[in-house]
């Protein structure tokens, strides 16, 4: 059977590759990636890779040629905190272009439909957030994403494309961008480690959040497209050990042996978000295996092998009113 992943070149996408191509090698891998945040060199050689941009390019003849039978639609450009500023890239990137796949999906009989969606859905609440919690998203991200879980939720009752939503937090591991300074809180602090500078704290570092080890999800991600009981459900995926923003810096600090940590004015965001991961447990198998410790000292040994590549930087912003200091 033909697997398509899109957002191959990233962290989750590639993993999820590398993890299917070892364990069910009876699969064959179609990769989509525009390659604006992921890299080449993350794809294994044996993923039939298409360089497309899922808002302006033809994608029509991968499903034509491929026989597409299930769909990993990991595809976005997931900076919660820039989403405001970038409303209308935000929501061509992570609504339109998924729009555009489910579409195809549906003409082409795609027997399962995966969607990485995000805890920036549920918005602020008590945690830990169940599937049953009423999500209120409060930035663009959160919604673009809510956005594509409705519609995949009316092209199942319409349709009849089956899914699976999956709402993975806060994921960290080897192949991370660590390039772009508005996403993924360890990626930013690596490289601000490896350039020998502080690491960058937003407001208090009280926050707290859960971070989850890519090689924990893998085969749960597997679970979601193949297992009967994971049809049309939605499932937190991730750790459940919620930690403060101050004690995982003073982890990656001491794993590195380096740095020290600077506090910037806080900004628009949920301050105790974290999820159960009780369904994930019952419906994906999921176990939380890797401590925060172990998971990222994996991490820093990745990162200090890495080759020095560009910043990722917005030369130009949407909307510069309220844009946070930091970033201008």
């Amino acid at each position: 059977m033909n697997i398509l992943i899109t957002g191959v070149a990233g962290l989750i996408g590639s993993k999820t590759a590398d993890w299917i191509l070892k364990n069910k090698p009876n699969y064959k891998i179609i990769g989509i990636d525009n390659l604006s945040g992921g890299y080449k060199e993350n794809i294994d050689p044996r993923v039939k890779l298409y360089i497309r941009n899922l808002i302006s390019d033809d994608i029509d003849d991968i499903f034509k040629k491929n026989d597409i039978h299930y769909v990993f639609h990991f595809a976005a450009y997931a900076a919660e905190g820039l989403s405001p500023f970038i409303r209308t890239f935000n929501y061509q990137n992570n609504v339109v272009a998924s729009a555009k796949l489910i579409s195809k999906s549906i003409e082409y009989n795609v027997k399962r439909f995966i969607f990485a969606s995000s805890i920036a859905v549920y918005g602020k609440g008590k945690p830990p957030f169940t599937e049953k919690d009423n999500p209120i998203p409060i930035d663009p991200y959160g919604v673009a994403k809510l956005a594509v879980e409705m519609d995949l939720r009316i092209a199942y009752e319409q349709h009849g494309l089956d899914y699976c939503i999956i709402r993975p937090h806060n994921v960290y591991g080897d192949k991370q961008n660590i390039w772009d300074r508005y996403r993924n809180v360890f990626g930013i602090w690596m490289l601000q480690l490896l350039n020998h500078k502080a690491i960058t704290i937003f407001g208090d570092g009280n926050q707290k959040r859960a971070f989850t080890f890519i090689d924990d999800i893998l085969e749960p991600i597997w679970n979601a497209v193949i297992l009967k009981k994971s049809s049309a459900e939605t499932v937190n995926l991730g750790s459940p050990v919620a930690i403060s923003i101050n004690d995982a810096a003073d982890i990656i600090i001491t794993t590195a042996g380096r740095g020290k940590k600077v506090f910037l004015p806080s900004r628009h965001e949920v301050k105790y978000t974290w999820c159960s991961h009780k369904k994930s447990e019952d419906i994906l198998n999921y176990h939380h295996k890797t401590s925060l410790k172990e998971g990222l000292a994996k991490m820093w040994s990745w990162a200090i092998k890495q080759p020095k590549r560009k910043l990722q930087v917005w030369e130009k912003y949407e909307l510069d009113k309220g844009i946070y200091g930091f970033w201008k």
